[in-house]
């Protein structure tokens, strides 16, 4: 059987100058239960990250607040020192008190100090890609996003992008420094985010939605895709994925798996070739909030 490379899914040039492969690869699912503490197998994991660079996968999304301090030395462990290719986006501005709890901090200080300690724990003397991970409310976004410029200025990090925000903060942001991507919570079964990605559909700006599968009643035996990813020969979890790539030439999706299996899977949405009347019917098959 001929093995779908993730490069089939297109490129994307981030600000116009850097090159990725529109399908990439997220980290949080290789941490432990409620995103905190090490994978049960951490050889595994480094074995995802490589079979996902070999499978030409180019993107990959991480944070220093899986684990914490988890995802980052990973990647570090697994595909460092980095071919070219290889775009490293991390964030900050997510502090974590125990399994499955986030709060948000956008102290400048803060966030400069994780900045320096994502570059050591990635072994990166620049990060590709460097996004605040959520907006604090009791800090002035020009602050938050000020900070990150001054360390692009630095050459510590290359681009800047956001995270969880709306139309109305994307645009005090830029105000402040070139926005290179958001990443908001977006998939099949949940567009409340429709008008970001319209937003940074109009401005060039990279849009990778996060939860990306909806995991849960989306992808199981039996959900609203079944049928017809019986009658595409593909699984419910290609077809929401090959929906995301169909749906805007910025769509960057990131689909995570701590299984090697899952993830060849999840490569193979690239080779989907969808037409109008099956994105038609796969839209209309799931209730969407907008």
């Amino acid at each position: 059987m001929t093995t779908v490379r993730a490069d089939v899914s297109g490129q994307f040039m981030i600000e116009d100058v850097l090159p990725v492969t529109r399908l990439g690869y997220g980290t949080m699912q290789l941490t432990g239960p409620g995103v905190w503490g090490p994978p049960s197998d951490p050889d595994e994991a480094v074995r995802v990250l490589r079979r996902a660079a070999e499978l030409g996968v180019t993107l990959f999304d991480t944070a220093d607040s899986y684990g914490p301090l988890v995802a980052e030395p990973l990647l570090k462990r697994a595909l460092a020192p980095y071919d070219e290719s290889i775009v490293i986006a991390t964030k900050a501005g997510l502090t974590r008190q125990g399994p499955d709890q986030w709060t948000p901090v956008g102290r400048p200080a803060y966030l400069r100090q994780q900045c320096e300690m994502s570059l050591r724990n990635l072994g990166l003397d620049r990060i590709p890609l460097f996004q605040l991970h959520r907006v604090d409310p009791e800090v002035p976004i020009e602050d938050q996003v000020g900070e990150l410029k001054a360390l692009k200025d630095e050459g510590k990090i290359a681009h800047i992008g956001l995270s969880e925000v709306s139309v109305e903060q994307i645009e005090q942001a830029r105000a402040v420094a070139p926005i290179a991507s958001v990443q908001n919570l977006y998939n099949l079964a949940n567009r409340a985010a429709e008008n970001v990605l319209d937003h940074c559909e109009r401005h060039g700006i990279a849009f990778i939605p996060w939860f990306p599968l909806a995991t849960g009643g989306l992808v199981k035996p039996g959900g609203p895709l079944d049928a017809i990813a019986s009658r595409l020969s593909a699984t419910p979890s290609q077809l929401a994925l090959a929906w995301l790539l169909h749906r805007s030439p910025v769509m960057l999706p990131i689909p995570g798996t701590s299984s090697v299996d899952h993830l060849e899977q999840n490569v193979a949405a690239a080779g989907l070739d969808l037409t109008d009347d099956d994105v038609a019917e796969l839209t209309a098959a799931v209730t969407a909030p907008n």
